[in-house]
């Protein structure tokens, strides 16, 4: 292990078993010396997002070992390195994911896959990168890797004020692609105001009544929206979905290609957002930040039963209090 031979030891938030908030436990662990492909992030912020409840409540679509730290995005410090890792030295400033597992970055210390995260942009803090990693990397692999949008097309984004759909229409207008964005009344002004060609409010006017033979539509609503939105789409269009899969009967009826997916974080993807906000280009919304030990209440927020901020839910490790560091000790 590079950086020396010294262990590290915090706090974490772990799952013994799956279910409501209340199974998470903040506990005093021993962080497992990184791989050689991996490395140790003396972690500064913890992004907290849907994922993290499904994956708390058992709901995963990727096999979850029991115990596990919960947690995918985060953003700190390399304080050691794996033998095989040259991209990255102790002592850079990073951001990113854990691991393909999206677990274990409610953590002083995280252990991430080196490929995985990206040297962090100096014109923003923790904070701001810890929201970004999963939700940004989806909306723009959603546009270009999925649906393949070029310069000059339009694309209908549903759920365009949500944390990932205001990001695929910052990067849909970076790319010069015509779009169509569907929102609440209330969200109508901040989409126009991230580079929204059209905004309809969904609360008034069924989209499919106004457009028709767009090149594809980024799905993040699912349900009854995505079954509509089929027959907006030109022949040969595609309807790519982040939340559910779409009906492959409804895709050969109308002659498109009907697809979900999840997301893939690499250094590579993250470089794209990182030049972007290097450049002050995007515009990121973190909605609450909470001290680390309030992990619970951040969860709370996912489910509805504590007020969710619009924006990303980010804890802030580093404001962790002496009161909860003696009583993860005891």
């Amino acid at each position: 292990m590079s950086g020396g031979s010294t262990s590290f030891s915090g706090l974490v938030w772990r799952i013994h078993e799956f279910g409501p908030p209340d199974v998470m436990q903040l506990e005093s662990s021993d962080t497992p010396a990184p791989s050689a492909s991996e490395v140790i992030v003396r972690v500064h912020a913890s992004g907290v997002g849907p994922w993290d409840g499904w994956i708390r409540s058992g709901k995963s679509a990727l096999p979850q070992p029991l115990p596990l730290i919960l947690g995918s995005d985060i953003s700190g410090e390399i304080v050691a390195v794996g033998a095989a890792v040259t991209r990255f030295k102790v002592g850079d400033q990073v951001y990113g994911v854990t691991n393909k597992r999206f677990c274990g970055g409610y953590a002083q210390y995280a252990v991430a896959n080196a490929s995985m995260l990206d040297i962090k942009p100096d014109t923003i803090d923790h904070i701001a990168a810890a929201s970004l990693p999963v939700i940004a990397v989806t909306a723009w692999q959603a546009l270009f890797d999925q649906a393949g949008l070029e310069r000059g097309q339009t694309v209908l984004i549903h759920g365009s004020a949500g944390n990932v759909g205001a990001y695929a229409v910052q990067f849909a207008r970076e790319a010069g692609l015509r779009t169509v964005c569907t929102a609440s009344p209330d969200d109508v002004d901040r989409v126009v105001a991230l580079g929204g060609d059209r905004v309809i409010d969904f609360t008034k006017t069924r989209f499919e009544d106004e457009i028709l033979g767009v090149d594809a539509v980024i799905d993040l609503v699912g349900g009854e929206t995505q079954t509509r939105s089929f027959k907006v789409l030109k022949n040969g269009g595609k309807l790519i979905s982040a939340v559910s899969v779409p009906d492959q009967d409804l895709a050969e009826e109308h002659q498109v290609l009907a697809k979900f997916f999840l997301v893939d974080v690499s250094t590579e993807s993250l470089a794209r957002i990182s030049s972007l906000v290097s450049r002050n280009a995007l515009t990121i919304n973190v909605g609450a930040t909470l001290a680390f030990e309030q992990a619970r209440d951040a969860h709370l927020m996912l489910e509805g039963q504590l007020p969710r901020p619009k924006g990303k839910i980010v804890l802030v490790t580093d404001e962790i209090s002496k009161r909860q560091r003696e009583f993860a000790t005891v």
